[in-house]
């Protein structure tokens, strides 16, 4: 059996049969040939259990005969199953991973248990344990772990996810375009990114895997995919409890209960809520937002009447309701239009004053209520059935998600935009059917079939509309007519989208063994798409007149827009990987992937050129995908893991989400750049110098630019000049050169605490990442600076029993924007994300 390359125990154990009974006798080591004293064995399904000496010895009784399932745990290890088929007549070594590194060693990515150092992707993996030490609950806290993750949120709908600064358009939402990261849970797809703000529930290992992946998942993905991993029902009883309390009224529980229903039916049902007060306050409410609240349930039932049939049904809910996602005012850049339409004029001539211009003192004085309620769920079935030399996969899902947003989008305390709300429904599902085995111990596959369609709808309607302070906001001439009173006051506009798409794909994968060494990868992915948009936005409110000349002001501010559009597309794609093993301890590999982002729509409004709308504007070619990349995974020593990754990837026809002085279009608008360009270096490592002491690391270079975007919108403080602008060799949005992660932990040997076993333990995580820009049309003013994060937890942890620890999330309290992004309408002034200033808190946990 394979042994792993990873800090690990080893079982070594034989049979003795004595007065009748059978007993298993071994030794619990790790690869340093070090006992790890107090492990756990249990025979799954009886009584039977035993604990480890100090010399790391066990004898364990078993009264059945096999198959049998004996179960090993050891605090910092990760727990691992052994299936006894017949007792054995020599030594039998079985590997652990150690639980609190970044990279774990057993990976399904793709699509089959196996060893990561020998997968030839680039990976990184979370454990659940690691996530929940290190307080990573979500999508957003996660990306301190892994350095190639971008997201940024504005509020949960407007969020966007990227690998390598590819992925999710930059900026805000625009409904009608695919994500180009996967995020896949328990092998089901989420449409929607608003899934990442949400918080984990009950996870087992989360993958990230970096580069396209469209030849082994449903959907299709150009720059990577996250593939979570929840713990499954276990047929032996077990039970976990978390409580956390913090700084800012941060509540955090967690619970998870599982075990046996009947002999082949198990059930797991887990719960997580989250709450906290607002990190901002409000002078005008006199009341802070920013809070959080958040509740997740989900359940599960898993029936096996066998080892070749495995069906699962599961079911999830959670619930987001904040007070929040509010911006601050962070700064003004002086734009080209004249004088009077400055930024600064305009709170003059309003006789306005900001409450703070330092963004981090936290304070706003937003009219408009800010609310991000959104309600996500759904149903899956999956059945793993054995078919000849591998597994037959079938997933069955139907998806929902409800949004229910208010916005002030002029970032003030002046009545610039009165309403900014865009409530929502989608719904979505989806049928993949996989087969993944072994013809030989040369060819292994994976082809499948992948199904999907979504509709995504107002709810009832999308609603912007003016204040009574917008007047002066958009005067764009100094006649005396934009001072009429009322012109603009309730003067909005109802838009309604409605946007159907169907996907299909066959995709397949081939691993071949040319000899023991070298290996080839081909695989190939052809998707047809069939996407339909209806659009329509009409104004209402403000003064009823008939005056050509006011009548024209207000188009001048909103307009009506309709277009209908119904496009269908089919691609192919694929890739090909050479995986070489150098050494025993080396394998390094090369693939070229030829990937595509299916047609885009616009759903967010077009600009207005001329007072018509750009109709050509509302569909957005695809985008065509090439990648290159080279890497090597090696394990120097027994306790260390280092990996490199050199890539390139080249993308024309990209699909960007661009801001625009168009006060209709504040989301912003999809717009193709001819062809961008990243490329980058990546290191990821660990090192376990013994039982005790662990170090995780990862580091990523990234160099993103547009090489060709001749017509696009020109940034903030040009606005008031030409309307487009060539911004070839800029920077892409949302792209750090340099963003490293480094992270330890140091653990004592066994000790006791509230009479239960385990270990003492310190953990440090770092985090920094270099300055980036933050607009689609690199800006001077929208640069967010590069910022440094250090997180720690100190305490006990216990296999079973209590744990408990405190721990401080942004431990040096530094300040830090996640996001700039101008004003609706471009008026010179923008706002910001503010990073979360420091936490701290203790943490409870008890599994029995």
């Amino acid at each position: 059996m394979n042994k792993l390359i990873v800090p690990s125990v080893i079982i070594l154990f034989w049979i003795n049969v004595a007065c009748g009974q059978q007993i298993l006798v071994g030794t619990v080591k790790n690869t340093a040939d070090e006992p790890v004293v107090h492990a756990t064995l249990v025979v799954k399904g009886t009584n039977a259990y035993t604990v480890a000496d100090e010399k790391g010895q066990f004898h364990l009784t078993v009264q059945v005969a096999p198959p049998f399932s004996l179960q090993i745990n050891s605090v910092g290890y990760q727990s691992r199953e052994i299936r006894i088929h017949e007792w054995p007549e020599g030594p039998l070594r079985i590997t652990l991973t150690a639980d609190n590194v970044l990279s774990e060693v057993v990976v399904t990515s793709r699509r089959r248990r196996e060893l990561l150092q020998e997968v030839p992707i680039p990976v990184s993996v979370i454990s659940g344990t690691l996530a929940d030490d290190a307080g990573a609950f979500n999508v957003n806290r996660l990306k301190e772990l892994v350095p190639s993750v971008q997201l940024y949120s504005s509020n949960p709908r407007n969020t966007g996810l990227s690998i390598r600064g590819l992925g999710t358009t930059f900026g805000l939402t625009n409904d009608g375009i695919d994500p180009g990261v996967g995020f896949y849970v328990d092998g089901v797809y989420y449409a929607r990114t608003a899934a990442t703000t949400l918080d984990f529930i009950d996870v087992e290992q989360i993958e990230v895997l970096r580069g396209p992946q469209g030849t082994l998942f449903g959907k299709n993905t150009v720059a990577g995919a996250f593939n979570v991993t929840t713990r499954r029902p276990t047929f032996t009883p077990e039970a976990n409890v978390e409580l956390s309390y913090g700084n800012y009224g941060f509540i955090q529980a967690k619970a998870s209960v599982s075990g046996p229903l009947s002999k082949n039916l198990a059930a797991r049902v887990s719960f997580s809520g989250t709450q906290r007060d607002g990190l901002l306050y409000n002078v005008a409410t006199q009341k802070p937002v920013n809070d959080l609240n958040n509740l997740g349930l989900r359940g599960q039932l898993l029936y096996a009447p066998s080892e070749n049939l495995h069906v699962l049904f599961a079911g999830d809910i959670s619930r987001q309701r904040p007070d929040g996602y509010a911006q601050v005012f962070a700064g003004v850049a002086p734009t080209l239009r004249a004088a009077y339409q400055q930024f600064e004029q305009i709170l003059a001539d309003l006789d306005y004053e900001l409450p703070s211009r330092n963004p981090f003192d936290r304070v706003i004085d937003h009219d408009t209520p800010w609310r991000s309620g959104q309600d996500l769920g759904g149903i899956s079935a999956n059945v793993d059935v054995t078919v000849g030399p591998g597994t037959l996969t079938t997933t069955t899902a139907w998806r929902f998600w409800n949004w229910d947003p208010s916005n002030d989008r002029d970032f003030t305390g002046l009545q610039g935009l009165a309403l900014s709300q865009a409530p929502s429904r989608h719904d979505q599902w989806s049928q993949e059917v996989r087969w993944a085995g072994e013809f030989s111990n040369r060819l292994s596959a994976v082809v499948g079939l992948y199904a999907f369609g979504q509709a995504l709808r107002a709810d009832p309607a999308h609603t912007e509309e003016a204040g009574r302070d917008q007047w002066r906001f958009s005067q764009n001439t100094e006649s005396p007519l934009w001072k009429t009173p009322g012109l603009l006051d309730g003067y909005g506009i109802k838009t309604y989208p409605s946007l159907e798409t169907f996907s299909g794909a066959v995709f397949a994968q081939v691993d071949y063994a040319v000899t023991s060494r070298l290996r080839i990868l081909p695989g190939i992915r052809l998707n047809y798409d069939d996407k339909s948009v209806n659009f329509r936005r009409e104004t209402y409110g403000g003064l009823q007149t008939d005056d050509p000349d006011l009548l024209a002001i207000k188009r001048a501010v909103y307009s009506n827009q309709a277009f209908e559009a119904d496009v269908e597309d089919t691609n192919i794609s694929g890739q090909l990987t050479v995986a070489f093993k150098a050494t025993a301890t080396i394998n390094a590999f090369a693939t070229f992937a030829n990937g595509f982002k299916p047609v885009g729509l616009n759903l967010g409004g077009l600009p207005n050129a001329n007072g018509q709308p750009m109709l050509e504007l509302a569909v957005i070619k695809p985008e065509r995908v090439n990648h290159y990349e080279v890497g090597m995974k090696a394990q120097p020593t027994a306790g260390t893991v280092l990996n490199v990754v050199v890539y390139q990837t080249d993308v024309r026809d990209y699909q960007a989400q661009v801001q625009t002085a168009d006060l209709s279009v504040n989301r912003g608008y999809l717009a193709n750049a001819e062809k961008i360009r990243v490329r980058g270096v990546e290191f990821d490592g660990s090192i376990r110098f013994n039982n005790y002491v662990s170090l995780y690391g990862s580091l990523a270079y990234t160099d993103g630019k547009y090489v060709s975007f001749t017509n696009a919108p020109p940034p903030l403080e040009e606005t008031g000049g030409p309307t487009f602008k060539d911004i070839s060799g800029g920077k892409l949005p949302g792209i750090s050169k340099w963003a490293v992660s480094l992270g330890g932990e140091a653990a004592t040997a066994a000790g006791s605490f509230l009479g239960h076993d385990g270990q003492f333990f310190l953990g440090v995580d770092g985090f920094h990442r270099s300055s980036f820009s933050s607009n689609p049309s690199p800006s001077t003013y929208l640069i967010v600076r590069a910022y440094t994060l250090l997180n720690a937890r100190i305490g006990f942890r216990a296999l079973d029993g209590v744990t408990l620890f405190l721990w401080s999330r942004n431990l040096l309290d530094t300040d830090y924007f996640e996001q700039l992004l101008p004003g609706a309408g471009n008026a010179g002034h923008y706002a910001g994300v503010l990073g979360d200033p420091r936490t701290y808190g203790i943490t409870l946990r008890y599994a029995f």
